[in-house]
């Protein structure tokens, strides 16, 4: 009875094998008789190791990849360094791949994979074009592919095709879209191809790479406004999610505090050190712009509430990726910093005592 249980058990896994969502792949590589030949499947940063093939007497292969529906996947096709094949497979396709081994092909059969090819094969007169341009004329090379790239993607803001076009780079570590203003392309991409595909891997390290551009943006833009302000600013969201710039703060004298909600020691500097003087000094024209640090921002709203801290409190949730930490250089936290006068005190602050003494001179 047991044994009927575990084959019954066994013919169930092997129907629900064959009935999950594939895509076919079927290949020829012109002049590659027992070929041996890698599949790769993208994993977002990196082309992880599928299967290895081999080819038969007349160069041809079929595979099957496994696909969700909804979720394309991107699959490479090796020989040895040379890729021969780049493939957008849907759930359900069958892509009729006829290849050489120079890396030239053409699909059938797969709508995605066709467009891909197209795009590789503008990729790579680009590059070769790039490579074989006289002195003067890259410049010109590199504008008109970047212009019509970007033409491309809007036009194409629904197809997961543009997702590879976007990390195209000139060599290596130098993108296409390398421009600061270049974040707001990956930012309207990754909420276009959201409501086409949301669960896609590839939509969500879109939609990651995008914010960090944006951060980016941001840090360019406050350093380029520390010339004018006198130090960079901030503009992080505060306990009603509401941005506040750091700049547009109005005080004769404003402790810029970062600290970490997680800490019970800096909760407790809140009460027993900073409430104390803020009381003291508000005033006299005393501000406090406090930056939790954290990924936590239920967390930090619930100690902010909590301890019922009355000056300007502020976090975005990125914690230490957070663009104010690395636009400060922060080495440690808490760090409190003094600013009067439109600029940073240089006055260093030694604990407690020392920031007690440098108000006082600054409030008399």
């Amino acid at each position: 009875m047991r044994s009927s249980k575990i084959i019954a058990l066994g013919a169930v896994l092997a129907l629900f094998v064959s009935c999950s969502p594939k895509a076919r792949i079927s290949m020829t590589v012109a002049d590659a008789p027992g070929a041996a030949l890698a599949i790769h499947k993208l994993n977002v940063s990196s082309a992880d190791l599928l299967d290895s093939v081999k080819t038969d007497a007349k160069g041809h292969f079929n595979y099957s990849v496994q696909v969700a529906k909804g979720q394309p996947e991107f699959v490479y096709i090796y020989k040895g360094d040379v890729r021969l094949a780049a493939l957008l497979l849907e759930a359900g396709e069958k892509a009729e791949v006829v290849a050489d081994t120079l890396g030239n092909y053409t699909v059938e059969g797969s709508e995605g994979s066709a467009e891909l090819a197209g795009l590789e094969k503008s990729y790579s007169d680009f590059v070769n074009n790039l490579a074989a341009a006289e002195p003067g004329e890259a410049t010109g090379i590199y504008v008109r592919y970047y212009r019509d790239r970007l033409a491309y993607v809007f036009a194409h803001s629904k197809s997961l095709a543009v997702v590879p076009v976007l990390f195209q780079n000139l060599a290596a570590e130098i993108p296409v879209f390398g421009q600061t203003t270049d974040a707001l392309v990956f930012s309207a991409i990754a909420d276009s191809l959201k409501t086409v595909y949301p669960e896609s891997k590839y939509v969500r390290a879109l939609e990651t790479e995008a914010e960090r551009r944006k951060n980016n943006m941001a840090l360019t833009n406050a350093l380029q406004n520390a010339k004018e302000a006198g130090f960079p600013d901030i503009a992080l969201p505060d306990i009603n999610a509401q941005k506040v710039s750091l700049a547009g703060v109005e005080a004769k004298v404003m402790l810029l505090h970062f600290w970490d909600v997680e800490n019970a020691e800096q909760k407790l500097f809140n009460v027993d050190v900073l409430l104390p003087l803020y009381k003291q000094y508000h005033s006299k024209g005393l501000e406090i712009y406090a930056v939790g640090v954290t990924s936590d921002k239920a967390l930090w709203a619930s100690v902010v509430k909590n301890q019922a801290l009355p000056w300007i409190n502020v976090c975005d949730g990125y914690g230490t990726a957070s663009q104010a930490v690395r636009l400060y250089n922060l080495q440690e936290l808490p760090t409190t910093l003094i600013i009067a006068g439109d600029e940073i005190s240089s006055a260093k602050i030694d604990g407690e005592a020392g920031l007690r003494r440098e108000l006082a001179k600054l409030l008399k």
